[in-house]
């Protein structure tokens, strides 16, 4: 008897436990903030174990490759947890149901959980069936939890993604108005060169609210975090950077831009960083980077505003003043770019660095052209003849 109550005790405990797991995950739209949650052990043990192997590898194409399987891998072996774990918890009610009032066991536990497996996926086939009345209301309420399950699993799926797709959108934009990877003194040089700064009050309004819909989703399933873009020089993490970093430089000394919305974008961000870092168990790195925006890059970036007529307006204290604001975010920045091993870039773009849309057959070409068309400077009619040959060729491919 005390081994038929072992085995109740047991299979009620796993299945409250998976259920009430599955509940929260797929269909409760709100943040748990329960530490011991067995879907959070799963993450952080799993990616633990595919973060070391990735680090093994260098850093390139290949590791971003190896990295990007584990979202959706690691959604499907949620999915198979929880279904095993089902299925041996009936199996053990199953066992013990068998010997209700006293009667012999018809059969092993193993057999009860074979069972029990046929019982979940609603195969039926008829080759171990339950003798007792209670097995077969434990059989029939566990048909109908399956049936459940895999019904919210597939409703389920096309969420995520549908979230995910959502979010990328907007990380993809940055490609034109940031650069690829994105980065601050991209952005603002581009807005500034073709006199559309006081467009950024607009973006940034844009990035506000995306940093609202990222939290709200990415709480609500943190699993989405692990989802990888489809660059690998972009991803949530370095918009989100990039996004701040305009922020701070418009708050401390661009004064074309009002700072109104500079910092409303800013403390959206900020909690965006927040929150994500203590949904994952991420704390803030002990010893920030300084190479993100060193004494040269800072008077690069500067020598960059001066060419496109940007107004900066920091004053000598500016550098100072970037340190200060920086240390509010970028430690915590970084520890979430070291636990998902996603890249970040520095405030001033690379030499020769080019775009996604640059790449590709006549890639350069196309650059120069819209460059050259956006300012005004190509006319087809006016244009030098080697010009003039050079569009012709490319109309007639």
């Amino acid at each position: 008897m005390l081994t038929i109550a072992i085995a109740i005790v047991a299979g009620l405990l796993l299945l409250g436990l998976i259920f009430q797991d599955a509940f929260e995950v797929m269909l409760l739209p709100r943040r748990v903030t329960r530490r011991w949650r067995l879907v959070r052990l799963y993450f952080q043990g799993t990616w633990a174990v595919w973060a070391a192997l990735g680090r093994r590898m260098k850093p390139g194409a290949r590791r971003e490759r190896f990295l990007s399987i584990f979202g959706a891998l690691s959604m499907m072996g949620l999915f198979g947890l929880w279904s095993v774990g089902v299925i041996v918890a009936f199996g053990l009610l199953q066992w013990a149901a068998q010997q209700w009032n006293g009667a012999p066991a018809a059969s092993g536990l193993l057999e009860q959980t074979y069972l029990s497996g046929v019982t979940f996926f609603t195969l039926g086939d008829g080759v171990v069936t339950p003798h007792t009345p209670p097995a077969r209301l434990i059989t029939v309420v566990e048909a109908a939890s399956g049936f459940g399950m895999i019904a919210v699993v597939i409703g389920y799926l096309p969420v995520l993604y549908q979230l995910f797709s959502r979010r990328e959108a907007h990380v993809i934009q940055l490609d034109g108005r940031a650069g690829s990877p994105p980065t601050a003194t991209t952005m603002l040089r581009r807005h500034a060169e073709s006199d559309g700064l006081d467009k950024l009050d607009e973006l940034l309004r844009s990035w506000e609210i995306w940093g609202a819909d990222l939290l709200e989703s990415h709480l609500s399933y943190p699993m989405l975090a692990y989802y990888r873009s489809q660059h690998d020089d972009q991803s949530w993490l370095a918009a989100v950077c990039a996004v701040m970093d305009v922020c701070a430089l418009i708050l401390v000394g661009v004064e074309e831009v009002k700072p109104l919305q500079a910092r409303m974008t800013f403390a959206m961000a900020r909690q965006v960083v927040v929150e994500m870092a203590r949904s994952l168990g991420v704390t803030a790195a002990r010893t920030p980077g300084a190479a993100r925006l060193d004494h040269e890059s800072f008077e690069k970036m500067l020598a960059v505003f001066e060419e496109v007529g940007l107004h900066w307006n920091g004053g000598p204290e500016a550098e100072e003043a970037l340190v200060t604001i920086r240390a509010t975010y970028e430690p915590l920045v970084e520890g979430l770019a070291e636990h998902l091993l996603t890249p970040l870039s520095g405030w001033v773009a690379a030499d020769h660095a080019s775009d996604h849309w640059e790449r590709g057959a006549r890639g350069i070409i196309a650059r120069r052209l819209i460059d050259g068309l956006a300012s005004g400077v190509i006319d087809t009619e006016t244009a030098p003849k080697a010009k003039r040959g050079l569009m012709r060729r490319l109309r007639d491919g």
